[in-house]
């Protein structure tokens, strides 16, 4: 990871090259994003296995306390010289971070990981339709619509809550990416996420002195929680980085949103999550509306082309 990056002192490559570039360097960029998503998705499917000893808290607990040392040391955010301006940005980044994550891991517990991841990337696609005035975006935002309807098919067995808590994720995503976008104008590179990583650690302390307390912190559940820190967080924003040198800003955005589809394949592979057909139909859908969304935001100059800036749409 350069420092440079992580202390807003640079641009990338692919932030402000062109869209081709070099073949290999798109070919590197490519294989890193992909990279970036299978971590993002394995480790989600790995924190999932100690559910049924520390609970869906636990683990978001351990992987914002595996965040937070990561994060904090390398942007290195000088906290005594912050001011309100930038502290309540930061404030309300750190609880959206506490939400989408818990909303993220209960829904994975309820309704699968393809599905939860799924649902909570109508966040990002309803932040590029937000100052959307054009038919095209309509036409995705009702495709994502008809997408939703058609992965979840709502009947009397449908688990209603846990799509509602999905749901939830997605919004606590959209105000996590707005948030940042304030933040990031009022601190260089990684340090509001790096501060807003510590907020949100400090809302989980009491799920963790709780859970310690009733001996119920296993090293096996420990291991997993970790692991889903490291593999979501620690491996993901440093490939950001990495793929950023090589891939446009717009081209990185749209590529993001085929982490349904790798969370769908990791829900087989590691939970044993097999999707049917209409489960499938439905994410091709929410990722293809999402896809074109951020793409045609892109055209228009609504998508930015700071590394910092984009980065910080990464749940940390």
């Amino acid at each position: 990871m350069d420092a440079s990056l992580l202390h807003g002192e640079g641009k990338t490559r692919g932030a402000t090259g062109t869209p081709g570039g070099p073949p290999s360097s798109l070919v590197r960029g490519l294989l890193t994003m992909t990279g970036a998503g299978l971590s993002n998705q394995i480790g989600a499917g790995i924190g999932a296995h100690a559910f049924p000893v520390i609970g869906p808290a636990g683990v978001v607990a351990v992987r914002q306390l595996v965040a937070a040392a990561v994060l904090v040391p390398a942007a290195r955010p000088p906290f005594h010289r912050f001011t309100w301006r930038q502290w309540w940005p930061v404030l309300l980044l750190g609880a959206a971070t506490a939400l989408m994550n818990i909303c993220l891991y209960v829904a994975i517990d309820r309704i699968g990981l393809g599905l939860a991841v799924t649902l909570e990337f109508l966040g990002p696609l309803a932040v590029a339709l937000l100052s959307s005035r054009s038919r095209w975006d309509l036409l995705c935002g009702i495709a994502a619509g008809v997408g939703v309807y058609v992965l979840v098919m709502p009947g009397p067995a449908s688990d209603l809550a846990g799509i509602v808590i999905g749901l939830g994720g997605a919004a606590g995503w959209a105000a996590y990416i707005l948030l940042n976008r304030v933040a990031g104008q009022r601190l260089p590179g990684l340090q509001a996420p790096a501060a807003a990583s510590l907020v949100s650690l400090a809302l989980y302390v009491p799920v963790a002195i709780h859970l310690l307390a009733s001996g119920r912190f296993t090293g096996q559940s420990l291991a997993y929680a970790a692991a889903a820190g490291i593999l979501c967080s620690v491996v993901p924003y440093a490939a950001d980085l990495i793929s950023l040198r090589f891939v446009p800003a717009g081209f990185f955005g749209v590529y993001m949103s085929i982490n349904p589809i790798l969370a769908a394949l990791s829900g087989i592979v590691v939970l044993g999550q097999v999707l049917v057909l209409h489960e499938w139909l439905g994410i091709a859908l929410i990722v293809s509306a999402n896809a074109t969304a951020i793409w045609l935001a892109g055209r228009r100059g609504r998508i930015p082309g700071r590394t910092g800036q984009l980065v910080s749409t990464r749940r940390n």
